[in-house]
This record gives C-alpha cells, sequence and structure tokens, in this order.
C-alpha cells in the first residue's frame, strides 16, 4: 500500500490547521497567520525544488 493512498492522520497538522475556526481572529491575526502560511509555502517550494534537482542530478550520474 502506498503511503498516499492511506486517510490522513487525525493528528495531521494540515488537517489540523483546515479545521481551526478563524472566527476568533483579528485581522492583524489573520494577516500574521497568512503570512505565515505564504512563508512555509516557499519553505516547501523550496524543498520541493531541491529534491527534483537531486533526483535529477542522480539520474544523470546513473545514465553514464
Amino acid at each position: 500500500m502506498d503511503m498516499d493512498d492511506l486517510p490522513p492522520r487525525p493528528d495531521d497538522a494540515l488537517a489540523m490547521l483546515r479545521r481551526q475556526d478563524l472566527d476568533p481572529l483579528s485581522v492583524a491575526e489573520l494577516d500574521a497567520r497568512v503570512a505565515a502560511l505564504e512563508a512555509e509555502i516557499a519553505r516547501v517550494h523550496a524543498h520541493r525544488e531541491r529534491a527534483v534537482n537531486h533526483r535529477a542530478s542522480a539520474d544523470a550520474l546513473f545514465r553514464r
């Protein structure tokens, strides 16, 4: 079974984030949350790019 086929764990950070009630947050708190999430998205994109480049380097090495 592939890990992607498994249902998300109930304590999954993303699932908890999605379930959080945003109503009690102020505009400033919402802005801070958006900034933090955008920074996390940038971090994930950078990590993904490094993983893709690493994979391409490994593939190129073993094709020789």
